[in-house]
């Protein structure tokens, strides 16, 4: 079984305002974001888990904060670059309504792949050194679950690649603050095992044994615990 969860950061700052903040520092969790840390913390419970890969940014950071504190053993964290929010150039900082008056929006929404923000980087590079991340996770971790903390848009992507799926589908996927889904490696063909969940104990999840097997005819959900 190789397993990755993949956590955005919960509500911050910038949220709060509607502000694209992308890579910029200083940006951390609001007062409902480190509640919904909290809460994180407990979904995820004492899941054994052998890596932690985080996005450099405070807001990442701060997410998987309480977690570490309250439940991790002997679990090898690291700060990854690569996991970074996307470069939005001249967009950081400003506000998402003004932002989409831009003729760029347009394509960030329908042709992601084409869009290359100014003074920024481009989606496709995005999704090159993200994908490249998240292949070094799973090939480090081996036969195991693992944890990615990172951004809306490097998650979408994440699973847009995992998928097979061509970069212009990435906007057909939400990842809401603080929701994990889960991607499970261990098949030849990565699968979606669960996405952009906000409530669930993800430790029943991750144990689950339809997780570790094949499926014909769409398999059968675990019992629920009386």
């Amino acid at each position: 079984m190789s397993q990755v969860l993949l956590i955005r950061h919960a509500h911050s700052q910038a949220n709060e305002k509607s502000i694209l903040s992308g890579q910029l520092p200083g940006v951390f969790l609001s007062a409902y974001g480190e509640e919904q840390a909290n809460a994180l913390s407990k979904r995820l419970g004492d899941i054994r888990v052998k890596a932690i890969h985080v996005s450099p940014l405070e807001r990442c950071q701060q997410t998987i904060a309480p977690w570490l504190r309250d439940f991790a053993i002997t679990t090898q964290v690291a700060t990854v670059p690569d996991l970074i929010e996307v470069d939005y150039g001249t967009w950081s900082g400003k506000k998402l309504r003004t932002l989409s008056r831009d003729p760029l929006w347009k394509t960030v929404q329908t042709k992601p792949s084409k869009a290359v923000f100014p003074a920024g980087e481009s989606m496709k590079d995005m999704n090159l050194r993200t994908s490249k991340a998240l292949a070094s996770l799973v090939k480090a971790t081996g036969n195991g679950v693992s944890i990615l903390v990172s951004h809306g848009d490097v998650i979408k992507s994440l699973v847009t690649h995992a998928l097979g799926l061509h970069l212009d589908e990435l906007q057909r996927f939400v990842i809401d603050p603080a929701s994990i889904s889960i991607l499970d490696f261990s098949v030849p063909k990565p699968r979606l095992l669960l996405m952009n969940d906000s409530t669930s104990a993800v430790g029943d999840l991750v144990k689950a044994k339809h997780a570790k097997r094949l499926l014909v005819g769409g398999g059968s959900m675990p019992k629920a615990k009386s």
